[in-house]
Protein backbone atom coordinates (compact mmCIF):
# COMPACT_ATOMS: atom_id res chain seq x y z
CA UNK A 1 0.00 0.00 0.00
CA UNK A 2 0.78 3.43 -0.95
CA UNK A 3 0.47 6.34 0.61
CA UNK A 4 1.17 10.35 1.42
CA UNK A 5 3.41 8.99 4.45
CA UNK A 6 7.10 9.57 4.46
CA UNK A 7 8.09 5.73 3.47
CA UNK A 8 7.58 4.74 -0.16
CA UNK A 9 5.34 1.77 1.55
CA UNK A 10 2.90 2.94 4.04
CA UNK A 11 1.43 -0.70 4.28
CA UNK A 12 0.14 -4.08 2.97
CA UNK A 13 -3.07 -5.36 1.90
CA UNK A 14 -4.53 -8.72 0.72
CA UNK A 15 -7.03 -7.73 -1.08
CA UNK A 16 -6.35 -7.81 -4.81
CA UNK A 17 -9.49 -5.67 -5.97
CA UNK A 18 -7.83 -2.63 -4.35
CA UNK A 19 -4.72 -2.67 -6.34
CA UNK A 20 -4.87 0.49 -8.79
CA UNK A 21 -5.62 -0.22 -12.12
CA UNK A 22 -2.94 1.62 -14.36
CA UNK A 23 0.31 1.07 -16.10
CA UNK A 24 3.00 1.39 -14.08
CA UNK A 25 5.09 3.72 -13.08
CA UNK A 26 2.65 5.80 -11.03
CA UNK A 27 3.04 9.04 -10.08
CA UNK A 28 1.33 9.61 -6.44
CA UNK A 29 0.51 13.23 -4.88
CA UNK A 30 0.38 13.27 -0.98
CA UNK A 31 -2.82 16.09 -1.30
CA UNK A 32 -2.09 16.96 2.50
CA UNK A 33 1.73 16.09 2.82
CA UNK A 34 3.00 17.49 -0.58
CA UNK A 35 5.18 14.75 -1.55
CA UNK A 36 5.73 12.84 -4.72
CA UNK A 37 6.17 8.81 -5.29
CA UNK A 38 7.74 7.51 -7.84
CA UNK A 39 5.84 3.79 -7.82
CA UNK A 40 7.11 1.06 -10.56
CA UNK A 41 4.99 -1.95 -8.67
CA UNK A 42 1.46 -3.06 -8.21
CA UNK A 43 -0.25 -0.87 -5.36
CA UNK A 44 -3.31 -0.14 -3.54
CA UNK A 45 -3.89 3.46 -1.99
CA UNK A 46 -3.13 3.18 1.63
CA UNK A 47 -5.49 6.51 2.75
CA UNK A 48 -7.79 9.42 1.59
CA UNK A 49 -5.98 12.12 0.36
CA UNK A 50 -3.88 10.65 -2.36
CA UNK A 51 -3.78 11.78 -6.06
CA UNK A 52 -2.51 9.56 -8.77
CA UNK A 53 -1.08 10.47 -11.94
CA UNK A 54 0.13 8.25 -15.03
CA UNK A 55 2.32 10.23 -17.46
CA UNK A 56 0.99 10.57 -21.38
CA UNK A 57 3.38 10.25 -24.66
CA UNK A 58 4.32 13.22 -24.27
CA UNK A 59 6.42 12.48 -21.30
CA UNK A 60 9.56 10.38 -19.86
CA UNK A 61 7.66 9.44 -16.48
CA UNK A 62 11.16 10.07 -14.88
CA UNK A 63 11.71 13.62 -16.01
CA UNK A 64 7.89 14.33 -15.12
CA UNK A 65 8.20 13.02 -11.82
CA UNK A 66 11.88 15.08 -10.82
CA UNK A 67 10.36 17.76 -12.23
CA UNK A 68 6.95 17.69 -10.33
CA UNK A 69 9.35 17.47 -7.51
CA UNK A 70 10.86 20.97 -7.95
CA UNK A 71 7.47 22.73 -7.61
CA UNK A 72 7.75 24.90 -4.46
CA UNK A 73 4.14 24.84 -3.14
CA UNK A 74 2.99 27.02 -0.05
CA UNK A 75 2.68 24.70 2.85
CA UNK A 76 -0.84 24.62 3.99
CA UNK A 77 -0.65 22.44 6.84
CA UNK A 78 -2.97 19.40 6.64
CA UNK A 79 -5.36 21.97 3.75
CA UNK A 80 -5.63 20.30 0.39
CA UNK A 81 -2.84 21.19 -1.78
CA UNK A 82 -3.76 19.54 -5.71
CA UNK A 83 -6.03 22.23 -6.28
CA UNK A 84 -2.92 24.31 -6.07
CA UNK A 85 -0.63 21.90 -7.78
CA UNK A 86 -3.09 21.97 -10.91
CA UNK A 87 -2.24 25.42 -11.41
CA UNK A 88 1.79 24.97 -11.95
CA UNK A 89 2.69 24.95 -15.50
CA UNK A 90 5.33 21.98 -16.25
CA UNK A 91 7.79 22.79 -19.26
CA UNK A 92 7.83 19.32 -22.10
CA UNK A 93 11.22 18.66 -23.52
CA UNK A 94 10.98 16.42 -27.16
CA UNK A 95 11.40 13.00 -26.23
CA UNK A 96 14.97 12.05 -27.41
CA UNK A 97 15.85 15.09 -25.17
CA UNK A 98 13.73 14.04 -22.19
CA UNK A 99 15.60 10.75 -22.14
CA UNK A 100 18.91 12.38 -22.23
CA UNK A 101 18.61 14.60 -19.13
CA UNK A 102 16.95 11.85 -17.04
CA UNK A 103 20.61 9.87 -17.72
CA UNK A 104 22.43 13.29 -16.79
CA UNK A 105 20.28 13.77 -13.95
CA UNK A 106 21.06 10.00 -12.64
CA UNK A 107 24.64 10.34 -12.96
CA UNK A 108 25.00 13.97 -11.19
CA UNK A 109 22.24 12.89 -8.27
CA UNK A 110 23.81 9.57 -7.39
CA UNK A 111 27.65 11.03 -6.90
CA UNK A 112 25.43 14.09 -4.97
CA UNK A 113 23.29 11.27 -3.08
CA UNK A 114 26.43 9.26 -2.22
CA UNK A 115 27.92 12.32 -0.14
CA UNK A 116 24.83 13.13 1.68
CA UNK A 117 24.60 9.77 3.09
CA UNK A 118 28.11 10.39 4.16
CA UNK A 119 27.34 13.36 5.85
CA UNK A 120 24.18 12.24 7.58
CA UNK A 121 26.03 9.05 8.75
CA UNK A 122 28.70 11.77 10.05
CA UNK A 123 25.74 13.50 11.63
CA UNK A 124 24.38 10.40 13.29
CA UNK A 125 27.63 9.50 15.02
CA UNK A 126 28.27 13.04 16.39
CA UNK A 127 24.87 12.74 17.96
CA UNK A 128 25.73 9.05 19.40
CA UNK A 129 29.04 10.48 20.95
CA UNK A 130 27.47 13.61 22.47
CA UNK A 131 25.04 11.29 23.91
CA UNK A 132 27.97 8.78 25.18
CA UNK A 133 29.84 11.76 26.52
CA UNK A 134 26.74 13.08 28.32
CA UNK A 135 26.38 9.98 29.83
CA UNK A 136 30.09 9.27 31.16
CA UNK A 137 29.83 12.99 32.33
CA UNK A 138 26.65 12.74 34.72
CA UNK A 139 27.74 9.07 36.01
CA UNK A 140 31.26 10.69 36.77
CA UNK A 141 33.31 8.74 34.31
CA UNK A 142 34.54 11.91 32.12
CA UNK A 143 36.60 13.22 35.26
CA UNK A 144 38.26 10.18 36.59
CA UNK A 145 41.72 11.02 36.00
CA UNK A 146 40.93 14.54 37.68
CA UNK A 147 39.38 12.68 40.73
CA UNK A 148 42.62 10.17 40.97
CA UNK A 149 44.54 13.64 41.50
CA UNK A 150 42.02 15.68 43.49
CA UNK A 151 41.10 15.46 46.79
CA UNK A 152 37.40 17.06 47.16
CA UNK A 153 36.77 19.48 50.32
CA UNK A 154 33.24 17.73 50.62
CA UNK A 155 31.95 14.60 49.55
CA UNK A 156 28.74 14.61 47.73
CA UNK A 157 26.77 13.00 50.85
CA UNK A 158 27.92 15.77 52.81
CA UNK A 159 26.79 18.38 50.15
CA UNK A 160 23.86 16.81 50.08
CA UNK A 161 23.16 17.53 53.74
CA UNK A 162 23.86 20.92 52.91
CA UNK A 163 21.66 21.49 50.57
CA UNK A 164 19.10 19.60 52.71
CA UNK A 165 19.31 21.97 55.34
CA UNK A 166 18.94 25.45 53.43
CA UNK A 167 15.98 23.70 51.91
CA UNK A 168 14.53 23.48 55.26
CA UNK A 169 15.51 26.91 56.51
CA UNK A 170 14.19 28.35 53.25
CA UNK A 171 10.83 26.75 54.27
CA UNK A 172 11.05 28.03 57.64
CA UNK A 173 11.11 31.46 56.94
CA UNK A 174 8.51 31.39 54.13
CA UNK A 175 5.87 29.96 57.07
CA UNK A 176 7.12 32.70 59.16
CA UNK A 177 6.55 35.00 56.81
CA UNK A 178 2.79 33.74 56.09
CA UNK A 179 1.94 33.81 59.92
CA UNK A 180 3.09 37.15 59.57
CA UNK A 181 0.80 38.37 57.02
CA UNK A 182 -1.88 36.98 58.73
CA UNK A 183 -1.16 38.58 61.87
CA UNK A 184 -1.02 35.02 63.60
CA UNK A 185 1.52 33.75 65.91
CA UNK A 186 3.58 30.32 64.79
CA UNK A 187 1.51 27.33 66.71
CA UNK A 188 3.13 24.86 69.01
CA UNK A 189 5.54 22.76 67.27
CA UNK A 190 4.66 23.84 63.16
CA UNK A 191 8.51 23.28 62.38
CA UNK A 192 6.87 19.14 62.63
CA UNK A 193 4.71 19.74 59.94
CA UNK A 194 8.21 20.53 57.23
CA UNK A 195 7.52 17.83 54.11
CA UNK A 196 10.50 16.21 53.74
CA UNK A 197 11.75 15.51 50.15
CA UNK A 198 11.15 12.85 48.24
CA UNK A 199 14.24 10.33 48.14
CA UNK A 200 15.31 8.29 45.10
CA UNK A 201 14.33 4.75 44.62
CA UNK A 202 18.19 3.52 44.19
CA UNK A 203 17.50 0.34 43.41
CA UNK A 204 18.21 -0.14 39.72
CA UNK A 205 20.38 2.95 39.55
CA UNK A 206 24.00 2.59 38.17
CA UNK A 207 26.74 3.10 40.60
CA UNK A 208 28.03 6.22 40.97
CA UNK A 209 31.63 7.23 41.44
CA UNK A 210 33.52 7.06 45.08
CA UNK A 211 32.58 10.53 46.75
CA UNK A 212 29.35 10.75 44.95
CA UNK A 213 25.60 9.96 45.70
CA UNK A 214 21.92 9.50 44.40
CA UNK A 215 19.81 12.73 45.34
CA UNK A 216 16.06 13.05 44.08
CA UNK A 217 15.42 16.70 42.35
CA UNK A 218 12.86 17.23 44.95
CA UNK A 219 15.82 17.57 47.41
CA UNK A 220 17.85 19.80 45.36
CA UNK A 221 15.50 22.53 44.14
CA UNK A 222 12.16 23.61 44.89
CA UNK A 223 9.97 22.47 41.76
CA UNK A 224 6.89 24.99 40.42
CA UNK A 225 4.19 24.78 37.72
CA UNK A 226 3.34 27.56 35.34
CA UNK A 227 0.11 29.49 34.79
CA UNK A 228 -2.65 27.93 33.13
CA UNK A 229 -3.40 29.44 29.85
CA UNK A 230 -7.49 30.10 29.57
CA UNK A 231 -7.67 30.24 33.56
CA UNK A 232 -10.71 32.70 34.69
CA UNK A 233 -9.92 35.53 36.16
CA UNK A 234 -12.02 37.92 37.88
CA UNK A 235 -13.66 40.95 36.45
CA UNK A 236 -12.12 43.25 39.41
CA UNK A 237 -8.47 41.47 39.29
CA UNK A 238 -6.06 43.32 37.86
CA UNK A 239 -4.00 41.30 34.90
CA UNK A 240 -1.17 42.99 33.30
CA UNK A 241 1.04 41.12 29.88
CA UNK A 242 3.81 39.34 30.28
CA UNK A 243 6.13 36.89 27.96
CA UNK A 244 5.53 33.43 29.04
CA UNK A 245 7.64 30.04 27.71
CA UNK A 246 5.81 27.34 26.20
CA UNK A 247 6.45 23.38 25.36
CA UNK A 248 8.11 24.57 21.99
CA UNK A 249 9.90 27.17 23.39
CA UNK A 250 11.77 24.42 25.38
CA UNK A 251 14.06 22.27 23.79
CA UNK A 252 16.55 19.38 24.09
CA UNK A 253 19.16 21.11 25.22
CA UNK A 254 18.81 24.58 24.43
CA UNK A 255 16.02 27.41 24.63
CA UNK A 256 14.41 28.58 21.03
CA UNK A 257 13.14 32.04 21.59
CA UNK A 258 12.42 32.62 17.96
CA UNK A 259 8.81 33.21 18.81
CA UNK A 260 8.05 33.95 22.57
CA UNK A 261 4.15 34.61 23.05
CA UNK A 262 2.30 36.82 25.89
CA UNK A 263 0.04 36.16 28.04
CA UNK A 264 -2.16 38.35 30.77
CA UNK A 265 -1.60 37.24 34.35
CA UNK A 266 -2.15 38.56 37.61
CA UNK A 267 0.23 39.77 39.48
CA UNK A 268 0.53 37.30 42.13
CA UNK A 269 1.04 34.67 39.05
CA UNK A 270 3.75 36.78 37.66
CA UNK A 271 5.79 37.09 41.24
CA UNK A 272 5.23 33.62 41.96
CA UNK A 273 6.75 32.45 38.35
CA UNK A 274 8.63 34.55 36.74
CA UNK A 275 11.82 32.80 35.96
CA UNK A 276 15.28 33.41 37.47
CA UNK A 277 18.71 32.90 36.16
CA UNK A 278 19.85 29.48 36.47
CA UNK A 279 16.38 27.90 36.82
CA UNK A 280 15.83 24.17 35.04
CA UNK A 281 13.19 23.85 32.77
CA UNK A 282 11.32 20.79 31.85
CA UNK A 283 8.26 19.63 29.68
CA UNK A 284 5.48 18.21 31.12
CA UNK A 285 5.31 16.06 27.49
CA UNK A 286 3.39 15.33 24.43
CA UNK A 287 4.93 13.63 21.99
CA UNK A 288 7.51 11.28 23.29
CA UNK A 289 9.94 13.72 22.22
CA UNK A 290 9.06 16.26 24.52
CA UNK A 291 9.12 14.57 27.86
CA UNK A 292 10.69 15.66 30.13
CA UNK A 293 13.53 17.67 27.70
CA UNK A 294 14.82 20.61 28.70
CA UNK A 295 17.13 23.55 29.39
CA UNK A 296 18.33 26.00 31.60
CA UNK A 297 17.29 29.38 31.82
CA UNK A 298 19.74 32.59 31.73
CA UNK A 299 17.72 35.39 31.88
CA UNK A 300 17.27 35.96 28.26
CA UNK A 301 13.64 37.41 28.22
CA UNK A 302 12.80 40.02 30.87
CA UNK A 303 9.88 39.41 33.19
CA UNK A 304 9.15 36.24 31.14
CA UNK A 305 7.14 33.38 33.16
CA UNK A 306 6.16 29.99 32.14
CA UNK A 307 3.35 27.64 31.17
CA UNK A 308 1.95 25.00 33.53
CA UNK A 309 3.10 22.60 30.85
CA UNK A 310 6.68 23.80 31.78
CA UNK A 311 8.10 22.73 35.08
CA UNK A 312 11.00 24.78 35.99
CA UNK A 313 13.27 23.66 39.25
CA UNK A 314 15.30 26.47 41.30
CA UNK A 315 18.29 25.09 42.66
CA UNK A 316 18.49 25.55 46.65
CA UNK A 317 22.72 26.08 46.65
CA UNK A 318 24.77 27.56 43.85
CA UNK A 319 27.06 24.28 44.17
CA UNK A 320 23.97 23.01 42.25
CA UNK A 321 25.07 23.12 38.73
CA UNK A 322 21.91 23.84 36.71
CA UNK A 323 23.71 22.69 33.36
CA UNK A 324 24.72 19.48 34.75
CA UNK A 325 20.93 18.67 35.83
CA UNK A 326 19.80 19.49 32.46
CA UNK A 327 21.98 17.61 31.18
CA UNK A 328 21.32 14.38 33.12
CA UNK A 329 18.02 15.04 32.28
CA UNK A 330 18.04 15.25 28.47
CA UNK A 331 20.35 11.61 28.88
CA UNK A 332 19.70 9.37 31.26
CA UNK A 333 16.23 11.38 32.24
CA UNK A 334 15.12 10.84 28.35
CA UNK A 335 14.43 6.76 29.25
CA UNK A 336 13.60 7.11 33.34
CA UNK A 337 10.87 10.08 32.42
CA UNK A 338 9.37 7.26 29.40
CA UNK A 339 9.09 4.59 31.89
CA UNK A 340 7.50 6.89 34.87
CA UNK A 341 5.42 8.99 32.72
CA UNK A 342 2.45 8.12 31.89
CA UNK A 343 1.47 6.83 28.20
CA UNK A 344 -1.43 6.44 25.68
CA UNK A 345 -1.02 5.35 22.03
CA UNK A 346 1.25 8.11 20.77
CA UNK A 347 1.61 10.55 23.74
CA UNK A 348 3.70 10.74 27.35
CA UNK A 349 3.43 12.86 30.15
CA UNK A 350 4.73 13.53 33.86
CA UNK A 351 3.77 15.16 36.87
CA UNK A 352 5.22 17.24 39.75
CA UNK A 353 5.24 14.03 41.78
CA UNK A 354 7.00 12.15 39.19
CA UNK A 355 9.41 15.31 38.33
CA UNK A 356 10.30 15.95 42.46
CA UNK A 357 11.04 11.79 42.15
CA UNK A 358 13.70 12.48 39.63
CA UNK A 359 17.12 10.53 40.86
CA UNK A 360 19.94 12.96 39.87
CA UNK A 361 23.51 12.11 41.09
CA UNK A 362 25.59 14.70 43.17
CA UNK A 363 29.10 14.93 43.29
CA UNK A 364 31.55 17.39 44.86
CA UNK A 365 31.28 21.19 44.47
CA UNK A 366 35.06 20.83 43.12
CA UNK A 367 34.57 17.96 40.57
CA UNK A 368 31.13 19.55 39.48
CA UNK A 369 32.97 22.55 38.20
CA UNK A 370 35.59 20.81 36.77
CA UNK A 371 32.88 18.05 35.46
CA UNK A 372 30.98 20.81 33.45
CA UNK A 373 34.34 22.54 32.29
CA UNK A 374 35.35 19.40 30.45
CA UNK A 375 31.95 18.98 29.14
CA UNK A 376 31.14 22.59 27.83
CA UNK A 377 34.58 21.95 26.08
CA UNK A 378 33.98 18.67 24.19
CA UNK A 379 30.40 20.03 23.11
CA UNK A 380 31.59 22.57 21.76
CA UNK A 381 34.18 20.81 19.36
CA UNK A 382 30.99 18.73 18.79
CA UNK A 383 29.00 21.54 17.57
CA UNK A 384 31.68 22.56 15.25
CA UNK A 385 31.78 19.50 13.25
CA UNK A 386 27.97 19.43 13.68
CA UNK A 387 27.92 22.54 11.90
CA UNK A 388 30.15 21.91 9.53
CA UNK A 389 28.52 18.72 8.63
CA UNK A 390 24.79 20.81 8.13
CA UNK A 391 26.69 23.42 6.08
CA UNK A 392 27.87 20.67 3.62
CA UNK A 393 23.65 19.29 3.42
CA UNK A 394 22.61 22.55 2.87
CA UNK A 395 25.39 23.00 0.29
CA UNK A 396 24.31 20.05 -0.94
CA UNK A 397 20.64 20.85 -0.89
CA UNK A 398 21.57 24.04 -2.96
CA UNK A 399 23.24 22.09 -5.93
CA UNK A 400 21.04 19.44 -6.26
CA UNK A 401 18.52 22.82 -6.38
CA UNK A 402 21.12 24.18 -9.63
CA UNK A 403 21.02 20.61 -10.92
CA UNK A 404 17.61 20.43 -11.47
CA UNK A 405 17.20 24.12 -12.30
CA UNK A 406 19.24 23.46 -15.15
CA UNK A 407 17.70 20.24 -16.59
CA UNK A 408 14.28 21.94 -16.50
CA UNK A 409 15.93 25.26 -18.25
CA UNK A 410 17.43 23.01 -21.02
CA UNK A 411 21.23 23.46 -20.20
CA UNK A 412 22.03 20.22 -18.43
CA UNK A 413 22.94 18.40 -22.00
CA UNK A 414 23.63 19.46 -25.39
CA UNK A 415 20.06 19.59 -28.06
CA UNK A 416 19.84 17.72 -30.81
CA UNK A 417 18.25 19.36 -33.95
CA UNK A 418 17.18 15.80 -35.34
CA UNK A 419 14.97 15.20 -31.91
CA UNK A 420 11.23 15.55 -33.00
CA UNK A 421 9.79 18.63 -31.90
CA UNK A 422 7.29 18.45 -29.04
CA UNK A 423 4.55 20.04 -31.02
CA UNK A 424 5.07 17.70 -34.39
CA UNK A 425 3.99 15.06 -31.44
CA UNK A 426 1.78 16.65 -30.01
CA UNK A 427 -0.15 17.37 -33.12
CA UNK A 428 -0.16 13.36 -33.85
CA UNK A 429 -1.57 12.51 -30.92
CA UNK A 430 -4.44 14.91 -31.36
CA UNK A 431 -4.70 13.65 -35.20
CA UNK A 432 -5.05 9.98 -33.14
CA UNK A 433 -7.72 11.49 -30.72
CA UNK A 434 -9.93 12.58 -33.23
CA UNK A 435 -10.07 9.87 -34.71
CA UNK A 436 -10.74 7.44 -31.87
CA UNK A 437 -13.42 10.19 -31.05
CA UNK A 438 -15.13 10.06 -34.36
CA UNK A 439 -15.99 6.15 -33.16
CA UNK A 440 -18.55 6.13 -31.06
CA UNK A 441 -17.96 3.99 -28.10
CA UNK A 442 -20.50 1.15 -26.90
CA UNK A 443 -21.74 1.99 -23.69
CA UNK A 444 -20.42 -0.67 -20.36
CA UNK A 445 -20.73 -0.88 -16.97
CA UNK A 446 -18.57 1.73 -14.91
CA UNK A 447 -15.96 0.37 -12.41
CA UNK A 448 -14.86 2.46 -9.88
CA UNK A 449 -11.38 2.97 -9.03
CA UNK A 450 -8.95 5.44 -7.85
CA UNK A 451 -8.82 8.86 -10.19
CA UNK A 452 -5.81 8.64 -12.60
CA UNK A 453 -4.95 12.40 -14.12
CA UNK A 454 -3.01 12.25 -16.86
CA UNK A 455 -0.24 15.16 -18.00
CA UNK A 456 -0.32 16.72 -21.43
CA UNK A 457 0.72 20.55 -20.64
CA UNK A 458 1.72 21.59 -24.04
CA UNK A 459 4.61 24.39 -22.68
CA UNK A 460 7.79 23.68 -24.28
CA UNK A 461 11.58 24.39 -23.62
Amino acid sequence: MVDQGEGLIGGYTNDLNAVVCAQAPVIVFGDHTRRFKFVKFPFAVGADGVKLFVATRIWNPEFLFSQLGTIDLENRGYGRHYQHLRKQSLVVAPLAEQTRIVAKLEELLSDLDAGVAELKAAQKKLGQYRQSLLKAAVEGALTAEWRAKHTPAETGAQLLERILQERRARWEAKQVAKFKEQGKTPPKDWQKKYPEPVKPDTSDLPELPEGWVWASLDMLGEIASGVAKGSKIGADIEVREVPYLRVANVQRGFLDLSEVKTILATDRDIAELTLKDGDVLFNEGGDRDKLGRGWVWRDEVADCIHQNHVFRMRPYRPEVLPELISHHGNTFGKTWFQNAGKQTTNLASINMTMLRMFPVPLGPADEQRELLRQLELQIEQIVQQEQAVELGLQQSTAQRQNILRAAFAGQLVPQDPNDEPVSVLLERIRAERAVQDAVKKPRGRKVARPPIKKFEKENQC
